[in-house]
């Protein structure tokens, strides 16, 4: 299977990038082509310009090679932090360049995008890693955890990607060396579930 890979952190020596090797190292012995971006390493530009939004068309070389790998990709994951209820703005920016009408959806003809759209990515599975520093009682009681509405309906759901599920690693602040490597081994868990 080919599984798209996408990390969205600053440090490269952060939590989430020992996760983002975890995913690549675990769907690597399992023979699966990974195609992993390092948004901050590679420098992608989350800005959409004005012509990109318009008519769909990006002369971006980087957009493009990413655009055609999610169409190719038959399971898709995410990491990041979570930063005021949200993705890193790098990763939002990718997901406004990279998952465009017809790319990862479509609007029915004559429809000029008030109906619901048809998703068009082959990916079926989509999985996402967040970190916080939010306890999940306030997360839940307070905020209503948007990440997990964003991602499986707003982004996922979207797109035509059925089976979802995320895990939150919490309180980062506070975790010790030894529930760190709990979690490490919680995302080889899931990632081995999902991706056999």
């Amino acid at each position: 299977m080919k599984i798209s890979v996408i990390l969205g952190h600053p440090y490269e020596n952060s939590f989430n990038s020992a996760v983002a090797k975890t995913i690549v190292d675990t769907l690597t012995q399992k023979k699966h082509k990974v195609m992993f971006h390092d948004l901050y390493r590679e420098n992608f530009n989350p800005v959409i310009p004005e012509n990109e939004l318009i008519n769909d068309f990006t002369e971006d070389d980087l957009v493009k090679n990413h655009q055609l790998e999610i169409k190719e990709a038959d399971g898709i994951i995410i990491v990041h932090p979570n930063w005021w209820g949200q993705p890193p703005a790098v990763l939002k920016g990718w997901i406004d360049r990279v998952l465009r009408e017809n790319i990862a959806y479509a609007f029915q003809k004559g429809d000029k995008g008030g109906g619901l759209p048809a998703g068009l990515l082959k990916a079926k599975t989509g999985l996402v890693f967040n970190t916080s520093n939010t306890p999940e009682k306030r997360e839940n009681e307070v905020f209503g955890d948007p990440l997990n509405r964003l991602w499986k309906d707003c982004v996922f759901g979207f797109c035509g990607i059925t089976t979802f599920d995320r895990i939150v690693f919490r309180v980062m602040a506070d975790s010790s060396k030894e529930e760190r490597m709990k979690w490490l081994k919680q995302t080889r868990d899931m990632v081995n579930h999902y991706f056999m």
